[in-house]
């Protein structure tokens, strides 16, 4: 038996209309899943009020009703709960409601605007091959132990999460590794959690049509470090001008990871190939499959996380030597007869898409063409569009501009923005491409014997979204299509 007074713990309550020592069955913010004796919390969102149906949870059986602002009507037998925040109040409901699950595992998460997807699947499989039951939550998908559930968000709902920190508990995982986004933060789904340790990665351009501007993007994921306990433990990337920042104000023990500045976790670059990386972390050479100066950091963030969790060095050296490539994060095949290179990424910020195409060229010989195919997602920061043109035409020797995931968007007038950004010594190395697919073939009958096509924006996705309707579209699955047809 649950008691309403129980899962109110830590709320922070205005006022109480009814009695809170009664049980409830269950907890949502979506009225349309509520039914005899559940909680219903009503969420403030983008595009609808939970406050607009309180009336239909009613309807629904609910025992309870937790909002921000009271209904005019309130029905005798439900207790009505005013707080200033639901958000809030939901998860700490939500984590006292299956009793606390993050503190019964060690809980590590990562923040930042590139890597996080890559840290917290690679620290996953490292973990995984150490012995240990692990779980995931990331943009790919959650894992717990040998299951695995699919997921649509980078961190989803507080709700959502506690579920499966809770079924994690069931399964006996010992560690969860999880991408914490700054919408994650700034909507308080990771509220109430009890992490063991953060990861800062980097931070640069992405998300300013939420967060309105750089410094507020920068503030939120401050946020999450000031939050962390004394007992946890706060890794940052030193040579990232907002690194040091990040960790002005945690109680947690604060570890730095570099490349280029003296950090409690150096890496240095000793081979940089296109069949991976040989590094020296803390003086010790390790080799990976991974290529590139962005997965140097990642594995130098990787080894410090593993390191502080008390995983034995030459055992970290031999996990970390294993690890393979993250689905749609500098993913590639070479074609069997003319060896064209084409890569899949989820590059879809200014920085992430540089680092790709920087990487892409420092191992390259430069006989060989760089085709980039790129495109920006519809209903999301528009100002970044002509940066992504911008970088693209610059580090590339030719580039077709294509749909992303254009959602309601026109994604011509998407390609327009991002058409602005190319610099007139750069047009004659531009072509736009509307259609996706379109994109990809042209670009493999474009290519010769040893040239890279880069695919850059969706990575791992396995649809494209147009006017709300999700088809299947698979960048991998087509490229390898393609270059079987083009090169027979």
């Amino acid at each position: 038996m649950i008691l309403l007074k129980d899962i109110l713990y830590k709320v922070a309550i205005e006022s109480v209309v009814g009695n809170t020592n009664i049980s409830i069955q269950h907890i949502d913010f979506d009225s349309r899943n509520i039914s005899l004796n559940d909680v219903f919390v009503a969420i403030r969102g983008a595009a609808s009020d939970g406050h607009e149906y309180i009336a239909k949870a009613e309807n629904n059986g609910a025992i309870a009703i937790v909002c921000e602002e009271l209904p005019q009507k309130q029905i005798s037998g439900i207790t009505y709960v005013l707080v200033e925040n639901t958000k809030e109040a939901l998860a700490i409901m939500a984590n006292n409601y299956y009793e606390k699950p993050s503190s019964r595992l060690k809980l590590v998460g990562v923040t930042g605007t590139n890597g996080k997807t890559t840290i917290s699947s690679l620290l996953h499989q490292l973990f995984t091959l150490a012995g240990y039951k692990v779980g995931l939550i990331s943009t790919i998908k959650i894992v717990v132990g040998d299951e695995e559930f699919p997921t649509r968000l980078t961190t989803p709902d507080s709700l959502t999460i506690n579920k499966y920190l809770r079924k994690m508990n069931e399964a006996g995982v010992e560690f969860c590794f999880m991408e914490v986004s700054s919408h994650g933060i700034a909507q308080h789904r990771t509220t109430g959690l009890d992490f063991a340790g953060g990861i800062f990665t980097n931070l640069s351009h992405d998300h300013l049509d939420y967060h309105k501007s750089f410094s507020e993007y920068r503030d939120v994921k401050k946020k999450f470090f000031d939050e962390l306990p004394k007992s946890a433990f706060a890794i940052t990337n030193i040579d990232d001008k907002n690194g040091a920042f990040m960790l002005q104000n945690t109680k947690a023990a604060k570890k730095t990871y570099a490349l280029k500045t003296n950090a409690d976790y150096k890496a240095q670059i000793l081979e940089n190939e296109l069949s991976g990386l040989l590094l020296k972390i803390n003086n010790n050479e390790v080799w990976s499959t991974l290529i590139g100066n962005f997965n140097a950091y990642n594995l130098a963030a990787i080894y410090a996380a593993a390191d502080l969790l008390g995983l034995e060095e030459l055992e970290n050296l031999k996990y970390l030597s294993q690890l393979k490539s993250v689905s749609g994060r500098f993913q590639y095949i070479i074609s069997d007869k003319e060896k064209i290179t084409a890569i899949v990424d989820y590059a879809h910020t200014p920085d992430a898409l540089k680092n790709v195409l920087e990487t892409i060229n420092t191992i390259r010989t430069k006989n060989e063409e760089l085709i980039t195919i790129v495109g920006c997602g519809g209903d999301r920061d528009a100002t970044k569009r002509p940066v992504m043109g911008k970088v693209a035409s610059d580090l590339s020797t030719k580039v077709i501009l294509t749909s992303d995931n254009p959602r309601t968007e026109d994604p011509d007038k998407i390609i327009e923005d991002v058409e602005a950004g190319v610099e007139a010594h750069n047009w004659s190395k531009v072509i736009s491409v509307t259609n996706r697919k379109q994109a990809i073939k042209s670009a493999c009958a474009m290519a010769k014997a040893k040239d890279i096509i880069l695919i850059a924006g969706k990575g791992h996705e396995t649809y494209q979204e147009v006017n709300g309707v999700r088809s299947d579209f698979d960048d991998m699955k087509i490229v390898q299509e393609m270059l079987e047809q083009f090169n027979k």
